[in-house]
């Protein structure tokens, strides 16, 4: 069954509901991964949002705030909802992991703290079992340990409107951002000739 997807990158391209499925993954900035994923041959949308803390309603206003009765940070994250006839679950994470620096989860580039690690959501065990492989992979590759979390699914709240699709809104203050943030060097510096 052929359908439309709202909000898709080219939404006069028709996909298959039965062909899709999603990723939720972090790693860092949520305006950069989202703006890298979309980029990526078989993905058709790709969404800012947090998970992974106990707040429910996240915000960008209350999505890191610690107190009381929250006690674990949401993650910026980006839900990535792509085509498997076009690209695989090991393919999707093997290009996010290129997209970041997987020796670092004391957050990523400028942006530090939990709220900004690097972590894959898995659904289910055959989700954990690929991104333990593509983790180990990467660490082969690399010649040194990755630092990447892999985390139960957890509810997905999406970010704010004016956070999604960031970098073509905002084009001037999205690269001036990425360019001081050392996104790019560091990724160069962490992935180049591997």
């Amino acid at each position: 069954m052929s359908l439309l997807l709202a909000g898709a990158i080219n939404p006069l391209v028709p996909v298959h509901a039965e062909t899709l499925q999603k990723a939720v993954l972090g790693g860092g900035c949520f305006w950069c991964l989202e703006h890298d994923m979309r980029k990526v041959p078989g993905v058709v949308n790709a969404i800012s949002g947090y998970a992974g803390g106990d707040r429910p309603n996240a915000t960008y206003q209350n999505y890191h705030t610690l107190d009381s009765t929250y006690k674990i940070p949401h993650i910026e994250v980006v839900e990535v909802t792509y085509d498997t006839a076009k690209v695989s679950y090991d393919h999707l994470l093997g290009t996010f992991l290129r997209h970041i620096d997987p020796t670092d989860n004391g957050g990523q580039f400028c942006d530090r703290g939990p709220s900004y690690r690097p972590v894959i959501f898995v659904a289910n065990d055959a989700e954990r079992v690929s991104a333990t492989a593509i983790l180990k992979t990467a660490a082969t590759t690399l010649k040194q340990p990755v630092n990447v979390d892999i985390l139960p699914a957890a509810t997905f709240w999406p970010a704010e409107d004016y956070h999604q699709n960031y970098a073509s809104k905002n084009t001037t203050r999205y690269k001036f951002y990425r360019w001081n943030c050392g996104r790019d060097q560091r990724i160069k510096a962490v992935w180049e000739g591997k």
